[in-house]
């Protein structure tokens, strides 16, 4: 038997060593876990019988609450407990199909033993609990598989830097306990691994392969010393699987003291976060909060308007160019996405200090009893020095003091007696209860039938007056529509802003956002402005618990968002991730090539990933030639078919090619194919056409998870998510002919994994006439 045969051998009896502990470990949690469900079941079921309940006196009542207390105390305990064995339980059932994926040895300077380290996904003690069978791939040691081959290394932990030799870096793929694969390998991950993993089909989830991570992936998901880390990778470089590996290393790192719901990954839309949803919880750990930057946008002001979203403002972007206004309002877009306004809107609150403050009339029972005049003077009247959020604090107690002498006032009147008839008896009973509790501790020189009135007459009025009290503690008396709408309308207020720094077409961009406003419409663009200025006149609503934001395709955020979030987090880090080649918005990137000074942070780190591992190489090939700068683009060597471009002559023929595509890639084994459309009204005429011959999922902004099959969805739903194989259903000169739709266009093709197939109609688009014919085959 030779040496490698030997090693194999030697290998596999190990796996099935940790594999039969693991096993035994099994067997015992499911022993605990059983008992501790039976615990539970046994403490809910009884849970009265062990309570003493007596209300008769205070000190009872007393006695009673400790005793619930006690007992809800410990049924908490014992489904934490519960909780806490099952995520241990489904840990080792994931290390029992695959133990572990890597092996380093490592002799520690100073030091005679070499130390043999198996990596997997989380940590395994043996049966003494005294030495490591495996180690977790975040522990510090475990950095040496990432970052080094055989030599010399060195590792940071919390008591300093750990300097030594690694004799040996290998490799394993294991499946059902058996490995399939094993190999030695130097400073990357070897390609062999690499292939095994990519080659695949893509599965309805991201998956968190820890065991591919890269050496500059691996800088990304250690970092601790940034406060913003800046990450700008080429499409499929794997940034936003770092990210969220980035996620468990920090909860695993700080696991003493960060919980998941201290961080936050904004996302593009709703599907992406079913696609990345089942990476933590792979890895053991819980996920974070995951939102869109609209969601958050929609919770805080949604009542107040019909509001667009940016998969509308999208959709006019891209088919509304004949439209009246267009370029009004493209530009109307990109100047509220800037600083520019930000700085003129902070210059308007300045000014609202002073003058121009809208509030609203405060109506009781239909009739206006505090108006809208007499709070603005009464604000104006504060003192001038103090904020604006400040003020309005002082106005809102002023304005409870007001509503508590009219509600005095409407005790009196007769609609509180004719309310008071149709009262029920439990009404009767508390006014009763409390009548008895004031004889107890005062003399009884009241007529009760007199007091009994009294209280049932206030009842009824704090009753009515409650919502009037919850809208002024909530500030809804300010009239922030109407601030807005003033910002627009006024031509004193254009005084604000220097002349240079208004579009020319400012007047027309405030004509078409004040009729906007006046049918109760918000603007995508105007949204995160708008909170803003909410924001500026009532006080900051910031979040200081989160720790970590993450915001993923963050080339789509305007920098007034990036300015936004930054306030609404001020004590987080930020992790962001982009691609400027995949820019799909039309104001333009810009916020995140600025993103240093936006933040203004002083531990600023930027990391750019170049290679891609997403695609083939003759798709990665192809890709980049349509992009400047594309040529840094490194495909990883994963080889498959040149991409297709294929000429139909009419609709009819587009449908009838692409019918027999789909055909093709099924037979392939193909598990998700995509059918991307330029526009949500392009892809819902692909999908009427190609349903009659497949069973075919239409994507939409609504859409909420992501699964396997076929599917027609926009180019910008896409986006962040991977498919076997890609077809583009019409990149026609017409359908993507202006240079501003280049990167929207990039960005599409990237999504393939295998195949990547390009119909057009008439003349292809210049971004395909531009890349060379020796990178992709033409169709019939």
């Amino acid at each position: 038997m030779g040496k490698a045969d030997q090693d194999w051998q030697n290998e596999q009896k190990r796996v099935d060593r940790v594999v039969d502990e693991i096993e035994r470990r099994i067997d015992m949690l499911q022993d605990r876990a059983g008992k501790v469900k039976a615990d539970i079941v046994g403490i809910r079921k009884h849970f009265w019988e062990d309570v003493t309940v007596n209300l008769d006196e205070p000190d009872d009542a007393v006695e009673t609450a400790a005793s619930m207390k006690q007992q809800a105390e410990v049924l908490s305990e014992r489904e934490r407990s519960h909780r806490h064995t099952q995520n241990q339980l489904d840990t080792l059932k994931r290390l029992k199909d695959s133990p572990y994926f890597g092996r380093i040895d490592f002799t520690e300077e100073g030091e005679q033993e070499t130390e043999r380290i198996y990596l997997g996904i989380a940590s395994l003690l043996d049966e003494k609990d005294e030495q490591f069978l495996i180690y977790d791939w975040r522990a510090p040691i475990s950095s040496l598989y990432y970052d080094y081959g055989p030599g010399p290394v060195q590792y940071e932990t919390p008591g300093g830097t750990v300097t030594g030799i690694m004799e040996l870096k290998r490799q394993f793929i294991i499946r059902n306990g058996r490995i399939r694969s094993m190999f030695d390998t130097g400073v990357t991950i070897g390609d062999e691994m690499l292939q095994e993993v990519l080659g695949k089909q893509a599965d309805t989830q991201m998956k968190s392969i820890v065991a591919t991570i890269q050496k500059e992936q691996n800088r990304i998901i250690r970092n601790e010393r940034s406060r913003l880390l800046v990450v700008q990778g080429a499409a499929g470089s794997g940034k936003t699987s770092a990210a969220l590996q980035r996620v468990a290393y920090l909860l695993y790192r700080y696991r003493e003291t960060l919980r998941a719901e201290q961080i936050v990954l904004f996302s593009p839309n709703p599907i992406f976060n079913s696609y990345v949803s089942t990476v933590l919880p792979e890895l053991g750990e819980e996920n974070m909060a995951q939102t869109t930057f609209q969601e958050h946008v929609e919770r805080r002001i949604s009542k107040e308007f019909r509001l667009e979203d940016p998969f509308d403002q999208m959709e006019y972007v891209l088919t509304a160019m004949e439209n009246l206004g267009y370029d009004v309002r493209i530009k109307g877009i990109r100047y509220k996405a800037g600083l520019d306004f930000m700085k003129l809107m902070d210059r308007y609150v300045a000014y609202l200090g002073r003058e121009g403050m809208k509030f609203r009339d405060i109506s009781f029972r239909g009739k206006v009893v505090i108006r809208a005049e007499r709070i603005q003077e009464r604000f104006y009247s504060l003192d001038a020095s103090l904020s604006i959020p400040r003020r309005m604090e002082l106005l809102a107690e002023w304005l409870l003091e007001e509503l508590e002498v009219l509600a005095e006032q409407e005790r009196k009147k007769t609609w509180v007696e004719e309310e008071i008839q149709l009262l029920d008896q439990a009404a009767y009973q508390r006014v009763y209860r409390k009548l008895q509790r004031e004889k107890r501790f005062t003399e009884n020189t009241f007529d009760d039938f007199d007091r009994e009135q009294e209280l049932l007459a206030q009842m009824v009025v704090q009753k009515h007056f409650k919502p009037l009290r919850t809208y002024v503690k909530n500030l809804r008396f300010i009239d922030a529509p109407a601030v807005y709408r003033q910002l627009f309308e006024e031509r004193t207020i254009f005084q604000l802003a220097s002349a240079d720094s208004l579009p020319k077409d400012w007047p027309e961009i405030c004509e078409q956002t004040v009729k906007k406003l006046d049918r109760s419409e918000l603007a995508y663009e105007d949204a995160t402005p708008y909170l803003y200025l909410k924001e500026r006149l009532e006080g900051s609503q910031t979040n200081t618990s989160v720790r970590y934001v993450f915001i993923d395709e963050a080339q789509d955020y305007s920098p007034f968002q990036f300015a936004f979030i930054q306030r609404l987090f001020p004590h987080s880090n930020m992790t962001v991730l982009g691609d400027l080649n995949q820019t799909i918005v039309a104001h333009a990137g810009e916020g995140f090539s600025k993103l240093a000074s936006l933040f203004g942070f002083d531990q600023t780190e930027t990391i750019v990933l170049k290679r891609s591992y997403r695609s083939t190489r003759p798709i990665v090939e192809f890709t980049r030639q349509m992009i400047k700068g594309g040529e840094a683009i490194e495909p990883f060597n994963r080889d498959g078919k040149k991409p297709s471009v294929t000429k139909a002559v009419d609709q009819g023929e587009l449908v009838s090619k692409i019918t027999k595509c789909i055909r093709k890639l099924q037979a392939a084994g193909h598990r998700t194919i995509a059918v991307i459309g330029k526009t949500a009204r392009e892809s819902r005429k692909a999908y009427e056409a190609l349903q009659k011959h497949f069973s075919i999922r239409l994507i939409d902004k609504e859409t909420a998870s992501f699964e396997s099959g076929i599917m027609v969805i926009p180019s910008y739903l896409a986006k962040g998510v991977e498919f076997d194989a890609v077809i583009i259903y019409n990149a026609s000169q017409v359908q993507y002919g202006r240079e501003s739709e280049r990167k929207l266009f990039y960005t599409a093709c990237t999504r393939a994994m295998h195949e990547l197939h390009i119909f057009f109609v008439d003349r292809v688009s210049p971004f395909i006439s531009g890349v060379s014919p020796d990178t992709y085959a033409m169709g019939i």
